[in-house]
């Protein structure tokens, strides 16, 4: 599904659903933007950002309901399951964010299709903390000469941090020439390695 562009998105107790919307979010991996008063206080946080140390925290941390939110979450223990099992075979990974005192404030994941990151959800303990998150894997993927994460639906939040709104077609042709690409299969944690968080400051 997620080589052809498809994602799921749903409310526990309803059947699994699939999604291929006509508008797709889209960031550039040298297109997120933190704001200066983000970057002020990522001066002195102490956080640290890492890959897949904590996966399963991460996803739990996603699936937690939301101040204001009402409803499930689509992320089900059946997803976290789902999504253990890819992370195990390499495929899916966590970008985490920790505080000072060791403690995970925050983060994000998703699935690498080739050198596509589609990005599934992201969560924030701490203000600013899945922001963070974003940013450094925006890094991390330039680096690597990934160019695209995929947001799935553009929001307040991602436009805030630079989110394009692409066409279906336009994402898909540029999922194409990603998904066949050699990717890094397995753990990221040393590849990625770990972040300080005032290197965006």
């Amino acid at each position: 599904a997620y080589r052809s562009g498809i994602f799921p998105w749903y409310s526990e107790g309803e059947p699994i659903l699939w999604w291929s919307p006509s508008q797709r979010a889209v960031f550039r991996s040298d297109g997120v933007h933190l704001s200066q008063r983000l970057r002020r206080r990522l001066r002195h946080s102490g956080w640290t950002v890492r890959a897949d140390s904590a996966f399963g925290q991460v996803v739990t941390g996603c699936a937690a309901p939301r101040t204001g939110q009402s409803g499930g979450t689509w992320i089900t223990a059946e997803m976290q399951a789902a999504y253990a099992r890819m992370h195990h075979l390499g495929h899916a990974h966590s970008i985490e964010v920790f505080d000072g005192d060791g403690r995970l404030v925050g983060g994000l994941f998703g699935l690498a299709v080739g050198r596509m990151f589609c990005g599934d959800s992201m969560y924030s303990a701490c203000s600013g903390a899945s922001s963070l998150a974003l940013a450094v894997l925006a890094q991390r993927l330039r680096d690597w000469g990934w160019p695209h994460i995929d947001a799935q639906v553009p929001n307040a939040h991602t436009r805030r941090l630079g989110v394009e709104v692409w066409s279906r077609e336009r994402y898909l042709a540029a999922l194409a020439d990603a998904r066949d690409q050699p990717c890094l299969i397995g753990s990221w944690s040393n590849a990625f390695g770990e972040f300080p968080a005032e290197e965006l400051a």
